[in-house]
């Protein structure tokens, strides 16, 4: 989930701490509590897929790259950095097919197409 679930809790936090002061307007803190509610609803569902998600997305960017390895650490933090790690290979790799390997280009295409989907959390616009 981007941003992070971390600074979407963070945030929230903030907004409940600000909301639960007497003098804030009913109406005002009604919207704030709906927003807190729904934030931590994305929240909860992000944080339930994100290992899933990004040992999905390193196989599948591993496959692309011709990389063997596997994420033996499941830690967030630990997944979240080999994806970045694959991430920028796979950007150089798509720089240097892009418009001569037509084949390698739409795998490309489709595995980012797939990862996009795989981060939706019910309720998305997209």
């Amino acid at each position: 989930m981007k941003p992070d679930v971390a600074a979407v809790l963070a945030e929230t936090a903030a907004l409940l701490v600000r909301n639960a002061a007497p003098d804030v307007p009913p109406a005002e803190r009604a919207g704030a509590l709906g927003l807190s509610a729904a934030l931590l609803g994305f929240a909860a569902q992000a944080w339930d897929g994100a290992a899933h998600n990004l040992v999905q997305e390193n196989r599948a960017i591993r496959a692309l790259l011709g990389e063997a390895g596997s994420d033996e650490d499941l830690r967030l933090s630990a997944l979240s950095a080999e994806n970045d790690r694959l991430r920028a290979a796979l950007i150089a790799l798509h720089i240097a097919v892009e418009g001569k390997d037509p084949a390698k280009e739409a795998a490309i295409w489709a595995e980012l197409v797939a990862s996009t989907e795989r981060r939706m959390v019910v309720g998305s616009p997209v």
